[in-house]
Formats: C-alpha cells, sequence, structure tokens
C-alpha cells in the first residue's frame, strides 16, 4: 500500500499548502515521483487536474470565509491567490454560480469540493488481465499535437478528435503499414509535461507505430526506453472502455500489487478494428519495476 500512501501524502501537502505558491514539482516530490507521472496518476484516479483540484479548494474555502467572516472580498480576493477582485469574482462565479457579493448576501447555493481520501477498491469479481513482458529501447515514428496538462475537460475531448482526424485521413492506415512488428499496432502515447513559452504546462500527444529506419516525411520520431511492461487486456468500444481500464488498473492494480510505476512514459496500443466495435481489442502498456 506504499504507493497509496505516497500520493495520499501528496494531497495532504496540497491541503496543508493550499493558501502557499506552490508547484507541481514540490506536489510530485511528496510522492516520490515524477512531476508528470503524478499529474497523470492523480488525472485518471480523480477525474480532475492538479491545478483544477487546488482552485476548486481554495474557492470551496474562500466561500465558507465569505459566509461566515466580515472579511472584505478583495482580500479574499488576495488571500486566495487572485491579483484581482475581478478575476476573484469571474472564478468564484464560474464554480458558484453566484457572486461573492450574492454569496454574502445568502442569495443562491454553494458548491462544495471535499478534501480527497484516497480508497483503494480491491475488487475479484472482475479480474484483469495481463501480461508482464521486457523489451529493449525501440523508436516510435508519427505525429504528435500538443495539449494542456491542466484543462482536463479540454484533452477528454481533444484526443479522441486527434484520432478521429487520423483514421478519417488515412494516417493510421500509413502507420500500420510503416509498423515493424516491434510492437504490433498503432500507438497513443502521452509525452513528458513541460512549460511552453507562455508558462502553461502542456504536454505532446503522439499517434504513432514502432519503425526502426528512416522517419517519414511530415513525421517526428522519438523513442521508447528499453522496460520491463505489464500489459493490460482492454475490451470494448472507445474511448469509455480505455477509460475504465485505466482507472481500474491505477485504483486496484497498482495498490494491490508490488509493482511499481517506472515513470517512463506509457501507451495505448491499437489494432485496425472499428474503435466503436463492442468486441475492439486494444492494450495498455505501462512501465513497471
Amino acid at each position: 500500500m506504499a504507493w497509496v500512501e505516497s500520493i495520499q501524502k501528496a494531497i495532504e501537502f496540497m491541503e496543508s499548502n493550499l493558501l502557499e505558491d506552490i508547484t507541481i514539482d514540490s506536489i510530485a516530490e511528496q510522492a516520490n515521483v515524477s512531476s508528470s507521472h503524478f499529474q497523470r496518476t492523480f488525472a485518471v484516479l480523480t477525474e480532475v487536474t492538479v491545478g483544477d483540484y487546488i482552485r476548486r479548494r481554495r474557492l470551496t474555502l474562500a466561500g465558507e470565509e465569505l459566509l461566515r467572516t466580515d472579511v472584505k472580498i478583495i482580500d479574499l480576493a488576495y488571500k486566495y491567490g487572485y491579483d484581482t477582485p475581478e478575476a476573484f469574482s469571474k472564478a468564484f462565479r464560474r464554480q458558484h454560480d453566484v457572486t461573492p457579493s450574492e454569496a454574502r448576501k445568502l442569495k443562491g447555493k454553494l458548491q462544495s469540493y471535499n478534501r480527497l481520501v484516497i480508497q483503494v477498491s480491491l475488487k475479484g469479481a472482475k479480474p484483469m488481465k495481463y501480461s508482464v513482458v521486457e523489451k529493449d529501447a525501440f523508436q516510435v515514428d508519427g505525429i504528435k499535437r500538443e495539449f494542456s496538462a491542466v484543462a482536463e475537460e479540454e484533452n477528454v475531448k481533444g484526443i479522441p478528435e486527434f484520432w478521429e482526424e487520423v483514421n478519417q485521413n488515412g494516417t493510421s492506415d500509413v502507420l500500420f503499414d510503416l509498423n515493424d512488428g516491434v510492437v504490433d499496432g498503432v500507438l497513443g502515447v502521452c509525452g513528458e509535461i513541460s512549460e511552453n513559452q507562455k508558462q502553461n504546462q502542456t504536454f505532446d500527444y503522439w499517434i504513432g507505430t514502432s519503425h526502426a529506419t528512416s522517419v517519414p516525411e511530415g513525421m517526428h520520431s522519438f523513442e521508447l526506453p528499453a522496460s520491463k511492461w505489464a500489459v493490460f487486456e482492454v475490451h470494448g468500444p472507445m474511448p469509455v472502455a480505455m477509460q475504465q481500464a485505466w482507472k481500474r488498473i491505477f485504483s486496484e492494480w497498482f495498490p494491490s500489487t508490488g509493482y511499481e510505476h517506472a515513470g517512463t512514459p506509457e501507451f495505448e496500443l491499437y489494432n485496425r478494428d472499428d474503435p466503436s466495435s463492442p468486441d475492439l481489442y486494444s492494450e495498455i502498456w505501462i512501465p513497471i519495476k
């Protein structure tokens, strides 16, 4: 259960420092994992990004303080991390559907997001089929698109649209034809999270295939390192079956085994079948140690 305890430790750190200017790196350090891996795991388990969780908790506390004290709204804005009362009011209204002034006059209802507690769900009725394999480093060629690491709702919509575009314009067929058999299929890979020129956290999402020779024109290349992989079977249409599988892996499988995530990129593997088919077979590959 050390893995669950480390995630809970990171949550406790966030809660203890909600009013501070904390960074993703400092939060991930509490769980002893990389910031990219922590954000990915947190989003899978909670269905919300780290940034959104902190924002929601701050606005929840701000709403409580607004009702039980006479602190000026401008002071609350600064206290909870907003540069101006206008920015605070806009964010407050987006969460609570009322302005701070209306809330203080007891008009409307506040929406409270409670602090998270990770609870392990160990279920034996529905088994998870997986295998453990070892692979040397291999090259992946394909195309990539940048997504926000903060706005999870945009990714939930944007990544499936990216796949739909690739399937419709024939790029997926090209990738299947390029495949060299090291890993048989087309991969979806989340790259490392980084900060762009606007200091927004982003990541590259790749759609590619294992291909060891020269990179085709219009495509890019990266290398997945040598790893021991846990390979999980996924059955059902996209994206629902894949999303459910990810959540079970992090909430059930990892806590009940002695394995840990190795911290390098994981990927989803698809075949040529119809993505909407109820009989679709796909896989999730996770590097483990």
